[in-house]
């Protein structure tokens, strides 16, 4: 049992030994960096010490392992990298792939375990497929509000034969419970945020520890630079016109908003009773100097907030970040036309099937539910393959889609077939 100290792998591993298994807690460090973390928000000294109480009150052996060396490599040096590149990675996901299920499980099978438990709110099931091996599926948690199964999305058919999820079929008030009534030291612990084992942090602090903080300009985009712009126009005309589409038009839908052609202006006047020589950014409508950042990798598409800059009715958003030159482009209301795009695109390379036997081929299309985000409600849409890559277009625009994010697709009962990164 992978324990952590929270109330959902405690009732996890509470089930398990009520139900006759032979378990065993395993607690994973997997950081001891404080380097921008936030005091008091997931500390694992104080996490473990629960886990330790837990395990006694189950009467069940504990034991810790210290994967922060794993940790590091294989998903905090992959979040540098990708925030260098102007992308916004998903630790947690990566987290499951390389480090839960794979690293972890690799200890725990050299201590002889045969399966690993954790406290997703998420469900598991399988059947023999007409090659007479087990094809392992994972569907939604039971509640709702807490489903996880999004950061499973990257697991294998493989991982999942030695995966259990003993919580999924339960509602968090019911897991509360569960804890209350069997004492367990963790009951009315609060939930850990942030990144897996990493906990709550000052993110661009964090991510300063490998990215330098350089001063650049902020723009908004006015509403009426995209009456103005042709591929904003091309893109919602192919919209409109709906499917088939070909490989170009593709292209074209899923564009990563660009803005080469944005040049600030500036012009010199006098001002004040001396005539002071200044100089100002040149106004023209559609686009406006609106202040200065400490470094374009330190934003996401969609963000409002660490902007700090004021003087506007509503809330500016980002839409879009140029590493390169180190600028954020801007725009104020989230109902901005640029915070919406109609398709996405995934990279080959990228694309990861949980179901492989349900695997699309070049030319081939499904429909599919979609996330593109933690907790967003699924999103119906359409999943054609070429031989580029999977595009994604969605029955609705849809708001801040980010590159480096994942976008996971699910099938209409709620089972989780595949995911890839967004370009």
């Amino acid at each position: 049992m992978g324990l952590s100290g929270g109330v959902d792998s405690s009732v996890a591993a509470l089930l398990l030994k009520r139900q006759g298994y032979d378990v065993f807690a395993m607690f994973m460090q997997n950081w001891n960096d404080t380097t921008g973390t936030l005091h008091g928000d997931c500390e694992w000294e104080e996490e473990r010490f629960v886990a330790e109480m837990v395990s006694r009150k189950l009467e069940i052996p504990f034991y810790f392992v210290d994967l922060s060396k794993e940790y590091r490599k294989r998903v905090v040096d992959y979040m540098f990298d990708e925030y260098s590149k102007g992308r916004t990675p998903n630790p947690d996901v990566l987290c499951n792939r390389e480090i839960k299920f794979d690293a972890f499980l690799n200890v725990a099978r050299k201590m002889g375990a045969d399966m690993v438990a954790t406290g997703h709110y998420c469900r598991k099931d399988e059947f023999i497929g007409p090659d007479g091996k087990k094809i392992y599926r994972i569907l939604e948690g039971t509640d709702p509000g807490k489903d996880q199964s999004y950061f499973l999305c990257q697991l294998t058919q493989e991982q999942l034969a030695a995966a259990m999820f003993p919580i999924g079929h339960l509602l968090k008030k019911e897991v509360r419970e569960l804890a209350r009534d069997a004492d367990l030291p963790s009951a009315d612990k609060k939930d850990s945020q942030g990144i897996c084992f990493v906990g709550k942090v000052d993110l661009p602090v964090f991510l300063q520890q490998k990215l330098a903080s350089v001063e650049g300009k902020v723009v908004e985009l006015l509403p009426a630079y995209y009456e103005c712009n042709l591929l904003h126009h091309r893109i919602r005309e192919l919209y409109s016109r709906g499917l088939p589409y070909s490989d170009a038009e593709l292209e074209t839908l899923s564009a990563v908003p660009g803005h080469s052609e944005v040049e600030l202006r500036t012009e010199t006047y006098r001002s004040g009773r001396h005539h002071t020589k200044k100089t100002r950014y040149v106004q023209n409508g559609l686009w406006s100097f609106a202040g200065t950042h400490e470094g374009a990798q330190f934003f996401t598409i969609g963000q409002r907030k660490g902007l700090a800059i004021g003087g506007h009715k509503d809330p500016l958003f980002v839409l879009s970040t140029d590493i390169g030159n180190n600028v954020v482009y801007v725009g104020e209301g989230e109902d901005h036309p640029g915070l919406y795009r109609p398709c996405l695109k995934v990279n080959a390379g990228e694309i990861h099937w949980i179901r492989r036997d349900l695997a699309l081929e070049p030319g081939g299309s499904m429909r599919a539910r979609v996330r593109i985000r933690y907790r967003q409600p699924l999103q119906d849409a359409t999943l054609l393959m070429r031989d580029s890559g999977l595009f994604i277009l969605f029955d609705r625009l849809q708001r801040s889609i980010t590159p480096g994010q994942f976008a996971v697709w699910y099938a209409p009962d709620g089972e989780m077939l595949g995911s890839g990164t967004i370009r």
